[in-house]
């Protein structure tokens, strides 16, 4: 049994209900016989791989909807360890995450994508002559694995064309951003979220108020995968909806605001820090990753800090987001922010003491 959020899934770019500019454009691209290499980046929940599916349908028709799923295995070039890898494709595109593979990421693209390009199209009624690869968290690849696409793209583009599909464009290095077109898919707004909602509901047969749809828009931060996910729970849950019913948060939100809550409110010693170590092991082992925790927990804090603070939080934000970047232990840098957070609080708090 599936999910509403897989089951209502448009497949085709004339079935998606907002953004309806952006779906002409890509189905005017689909059509004009030269489709770009696309950077496709936006939030997470706002459609971006269901817009990309369906622009693959309208590239290739309902044959790119017949997947496989093939795991390839990789040698390391020191030949000392092999590396195993999911790969999605059809007979059109092929989908895959480098970046799951960390800093042999790079490996993939050199193997994969050459041999990609190097093979001709199999189907020879296929309306386009070229494969499409797409590339989820293209913005979480490492430079030499971009470096690696960037020649790719170059020497092998009559054969291949590439989707990459971003969360921001921030970490792309700017020679792929010149060669690719940048689509922007912004998140829905409330009132989307809540039209979708409601058609969802109304699909299965379930009434959902409209007071109700309007506060799980709001409550899912304009994320519509989490939206109608929140929707499914509360229904399975309790058999109807009512409209003041309370929405609850997921449990790794919970535990990121007691953290917070314990940064403010709690003595803050080596005894806490190792507690909140703890924590983050926890969410770690969980697959939040370490870039959601530490933007979780610095709006959190921003809703308990002082205005004073709130410039300083961020800079150390920032600072230590770029450190689980570029580190190779995620939970080091959580503990790090952890500490400067406490000791930052700390000295505000004694010298607004001593002001007293």
């Amino acid at each position: 049994m599936s999910l509403w959020v897989d089951k209502y899934r448009p497949k085709s770019l004339d079935a998606l209900s907002f953004h309806s500019e952006l779906s002409d454009r890509l189905a005017s691209l689909a059509t004009s016989g030269d489709f770009p290499h696309l950077l496709v980046y936006g939030p997470s929940g706002a459609g971006k791989k269901t817009r990309i599916v369906a622009t693959l349908k309208e590239l290739y028709g309902p044959g790119v909807n017949k997947i496989k799923i093939d795991a390839r295995v990789f040698q390391t070039a020191s030949g000392s360890r092999k590396l195993e890898f999911n790969v999605v494709s059809s007979n059109y595109h092929m989908e895959i995450t480098p970046s799951d593979m960390g800093n042999n990421d790079r490996l993939i693209i050199q193997d994969l994508l050459k041999e990609v390009a190097q093979t001709q199209q199999v189907d020879m009624s296929a309306k386009q002559r070229f494969k499409v690869v797409v590339i989820n968290e293209a913005d979480s690849l490492t430079r030499d694995a971009q470096a690696a696409l960037r020649r790719t793209m170059e020497k092998y583009s009559p054969n291949l064309r590439l989707i990459l599909l971003a969360n921001t464009t921030s970490n792309i290095i700017a020679p792929i951003k010149s060669r690719t077109l940048l689509v922007r898919v912004a998140a829905p707004t409330h009132a989307d979220i809540s039209k979708i909602l409601i058609n969802v509901a109304k699909r299965e047969r379930v009434s959902v108020p409209s007071e109700l749809a309007e506060r799980i828009a709001v409550a899912s931060h304009r994320n519509l995968r989490r939206a109608i996910l929140t929707l499914e729970s509360l229904y399975s849950q309790n058999g109807s909806l009512t409209p003041q019913m309370p929405i609850p948060q997921p449990d790794w939100e919970v535990v990121i605001s007691s953290i917070a809550n314990d940064l403010i409110k709690r003595e803050r010693n080596a005894q806490l820090l190792l507690q909140i170590r703890a924590r983050f092991y926890d969410l770690l082992s969980h697959c939040i990753p370490a870039t959601v925790i530490l933007k979780s927990l610095l709006f959190d804090l921003l809703d308990l800090v002082d205005e004073m603070l709130k410039s300083h939080i961020i800079h150390w934000a920032a600072f230590y987001e770029h450190r689980i970047h570029i580190g190779s232990k995620v939970v080091f840098h959580l503990e790090a922010f952890a500490a400067k957070m406490m000791r930052i609080i700390e000295i505000y708090t004694s010298a607004m003491s001593l002001e007293i």
